[in-house]
């Protein structure tokens, strides 16, 4: 099993390998976390720790933005569960942006959405967690 802890978390504020990119941006306290490119076993650590320097930077909530993604491995879904319980661990609210055939689809296929707040866009998503 991989562990996807804070305690191995890389810098990556913004971080690009591979044609896989995670942009920060902020506004009114909530961190947005873009993430583009594939999710797989090897970017996945990439998105773990830019998720984890963000809860480090006490966001009043975040958003995981997977408009741009274009495969989402189940190791990619792992972190997204685990980003979950680490932002409930600090009473951040936490919501995901995924809407179609490679993001929320299989995520609702293997139930993922009864764990994560899903919305189909970004706008819907902040307006959900204000």
């Amino acid at each position: 099993m991989v562990d996807h802890s804070c305690e191995q978390a890389q810098s990556a504020a913004c971080t690009h390998q591979r044609g896989f990119e995670v942009r920060e941006s902020w506004s009114d306290g909530f961190l947005v976390l873009s993430v583009d490119g594939d999710v797989d076993m090897l970017t996945a650590p990439q998105l773990s720790g830019a998720i984890c320097e963000g809860l480090e930077k006490s966001p009043t909530a975040l958003v995981v933005d997977l408009t741009e993604v274009t495969f989402l491995a189940s190791i990619g879904m792992s972190v997204l569960v685990a980003a979950h319980e680490a932002a409930t661990a600090l009473s951040v609210r936490l919501g995901v942006v995924a809407e179609g055939p490679t993001t929320s689809r299989p995520m609702r296929i293997l139930g993922i959405d009864a764990i994560l707040a899903l919305h189909p866009t970004l706008d819907d998503a902040v307006r959900s967690l204000r």
